[in-house]
């Protein structure tokens, strides 16, 4: 009983899923560096990268995807998730799990009915729960029903008894001072110290509606002193209507490795809507024209519209986002300094900035009163 606690995260495949549990595993470290840490993961996701770079164990198991039309995959299913429980007991097991803290997404599922199903004679493995979006998945729904804790971003994401502490966000955006470093961000995008600055990016592969309509309107954006950051994506390519060496600049790369430099240079963010995009900007008060992505359950939109009910951001429809849009509305945000304030404050009123340590409480708690039990 005087072993360092054991932690396993579940939360592998995307981002969404990755970052969020990263932040927690760093918060977690951050209380008690003597605690042990394991994330669950497959060999699909991304995870396999990020996991390791952060200085984690990785235990890899079967993925368990719900698929959204019968087919062979659909009647495979059962058979995919005892496989996959059967892997992640194993797991449990080896490192003596005292908690799992589940994220959703492909590993969620099978952690936690993993968990559910005790080790052994040993008892259940208690499990918090953390819901990034405003309309939680599948595998979160299934696992609140017998989760110790339930955490969420919002109040309302369709479980019962959730708390609402935010979206975890690793500490080097958490503690993002934008004024104190504006100037130095400035100078590395060769902006002006004084200049308007968008910053244009679709995640990680870029978003092709937003590079045409915000490069479409270049000329506009220009002619009102507006300088522009767009990161476009890696396999994508951006055809400027007006030269990029302008006064002011449009500034164009594949990937923005600096992300804590991009926002800090800027004044406002075009941008889609996913729960990390969102839960960081409203951690260092950026505002932003939020397009949401215009394919799957509606998610995305939900995620922004607390922000943008508060008056930290405008909502756009992905269909409506024009260089027109741009030339009018985007320029009006930039320009209009007592508007542009107001959205930063409000932006920042609604952001989360301590999610990722609240997180590491509640499951080091939680941990630790599961032990007493074993005495």
């Amino acid at each position: 009983m005087n072993r360092s606690v054991s932690v396993v995260l579940a939360g592998g495949g995307t981002a969404g899923h990755v970052e969020p549990a990263m932040a927690v595993a760093d918060a977690l470290r951050a209380i008690d560096p003597d605690v042990r840490i394991t994330a669950l993961g497959t060999e699909r996701g991304l995870e396999t990268r990020l996991v390791p770079q952060r200085g984690y164990d990785l235990a890899l198991i079967t993925p368990v995807p719900l698929p959204r039309k019968p087919s062979a995959d659909l009647a495979r299913l059962p058979m995919r998730i005892r496989r996959a429980v059967r892997q992640t007991r194993a797991v449990l097991v080896d490192v003596d799990a005292d908690v799992v803290i589940g994220f959703g997404g492909y590993v969620a599922l099978p952690a936690y009915l993993a968990a559910r199903g005790g080790l052994g004679k040993r008892r259940r493995v208690p499990v918090v729960i953390h819901e990034a979006n405003a309309s939680a998945g599948w595998a979160n729904r299934i696992g609140a029903r017998t989760a110790r804790r339930v955490l969420s971003a919002v109040p309302n994401p369709g479980l019962r008894d959730v708390e609402v502490v935010g979206v975890p966000v690793r500490a080097a955006i958490t503690s993002l001072d934008r004024m104190a470093l504006r100037a130095e961000a400035r100078a590395h995008f060769g902006f002006d110290d004084d200049a308007k600055v968008l910053l244009v990016f679709g995640g990680s592969q870029g978003a092709q509606s937003l590079n045409r309509a915000v490069s479409a309107a270049a000329k506009d954006l220009a002619a009102c002193g507006i300088s522009v950051l767009h990161a476009y994506g890696p396999k994508n390519t951006l055809e400027l209507r007006e030269s990029a060496d302008g006064d002011p600049p449009y500034v164009a790369v594949p990937y923005l490795d600096r992300m804590d430099l991009a926002y800090a240079a800027a004044d406002l963010a075009i941008c889609r809507s996913g729960a990390m995009t969102v839960a960081e900007l409203t951690a260092i008060g950026l505002p932003a024209v939020y397009v949401p992505l215009p394919i799957g359950n509606g998610e995305q939109r939900l995620n922004a519209l607390p922000v943008v009910n508060a008056g930290g951001g405008v909502l756009v429809d992905d269909a409506d986002l024009s260089p027109q849009f741009v030339a009018d509305t985007v320029t009006a945000l930039l320009t209009e300094t007592g508007r542009l304030q107001a959205m930063t404050v409000a932006a920042a009123l609604t952001g989360h900035r301590d999610a990722a340590q609240k997180v590491a409480e509640v499951a080091l708690d939680i941990a630790r009163e599961s032990r007493k039990g074993l005495r």
